[in-house]
């Protein structure tokens, strides 16, 4: 009797061990991938890149030819400089009209002073301000020939900063500090707006995306730690992490995931942040304990 009773005891603490043991989720490391593409077309003049490199952010590490956006640019800057020279040409004429008309505007207060004296006649009057107004007709005639010219150097100025902005999208310039994933172009390539150059992701920290029960919904929240374990030679080996996300809406099991309830149709995906100390990478498996 007693033997059975002992037999008991340890099948009874052998059970609670292993519910113990028993992960609560299951999942596999994530993290944002970034596919970095041309935006310019031309051969690649420098790539300094490979799998594996760590790069940081706004680092350039490339630069796509830009020779005929220079040119380009070359030949938009002579067209203005030859625009300006033709509003330079009716400027100078509006301003010998201005000083006719500053003159006439001064003969015309002189006029105009003698005859509230007597000392003019009405159609010397007439006669000034006459053509007072025809130098300022004249005037405006002149601005309104300048007004296209002014428009055309608009134009040629906005094209001008549509090339300065292909010229800086020439080069390539990594906008995520990161690990390169792959590398989809080399050196001397000839690339196109929107073709792939790298994909970079930052494994500093990894996203374990697993997924809960409904039943297991109240136990977890966002910013709660939590232990996360990966398999290794020795064993498990355990790390920190803290739940970042949790879904709102269910969803049905996926197949690749393992469940703490067989029977469970519908669970929650949560997204757990991880500090990563290299071990980590993308796809690997891992479970959570609570």
């Amino acid at each position: 009797m007693k033997q059975i009773i002992t037999m008991l005891a340890l099948a009874t603490l052998f059970s609670c061990d292993k519910n113990d043991n028993e992960a609560d989720a299951y999942g596999n490391f994530e993290a944002r991938e970034v596919t970095i593409s041309a935006e310019s077309n031309g051969k690649i003049e420098f790539l300094n890149l490979d799998e594996g490199m760590q790069l940081e952010k706004d680092a350039v590490i490339g630069q796509i030819d830009t020779v005929q956006l220079y040119l380009n640019k070359q030949q938009l800057m002579a067209s203005k400089s030859t625009i300006y020279s033709k509003s330079a040409n009716v400027l100078s004429q509006r301003n010998v009209v201005q000083e006719q008309l500053k003159t006439a505007k001064i003969e015309q207060n002189r006029i105009t002073t003698m005859f509230n004296e007597s000392a003019a006649t009405k159609r010397q009057v007439d006669e000034i301000t006459g053509k007072v107004k025809v130098l300022q007709q004249q005037i405006n005639s002149v601005e309104t020939q300048n007004a296209p010219i002014v428009n055309e150097v608009k134009s040629i100025d906005v094209q001008i900063e549509k090339i300065n902005d292909q010229l800086k999208k020439s080069k390539i310039i990594n906008p995520v500090k990161g690990t390169v994933l792959a590398q989809y172009a080399e050196p001397n390539e000839i690339t196109a707006f929107g073709k792939p150059i790298y994909k970079i992701a930052d494994l500093s920290k990894m996203t374990l995306r697993v997924y809960f029960s409904e039943t297991q919904l109240s136990s977890i929240k966002v910013g709660q730690e939590v232990n996360v374990s990966i398999d290794e030679n020795k064993g498990a080996k355990t790390y920190k992490g803290k739940i970042s996300w949790i879904s709102s809406s269910a969803e049905f099991t996926p197949k690749i995931i393992q469940t703490k309830e067989e029977r469970v149709n519908l669970v929650y995906a949560v997204k757990i942040i991880v500090k990563n100390d290299g071990s980590l990478k993308i796809g690997m498996p891992a479970e959570v304990k609570l």
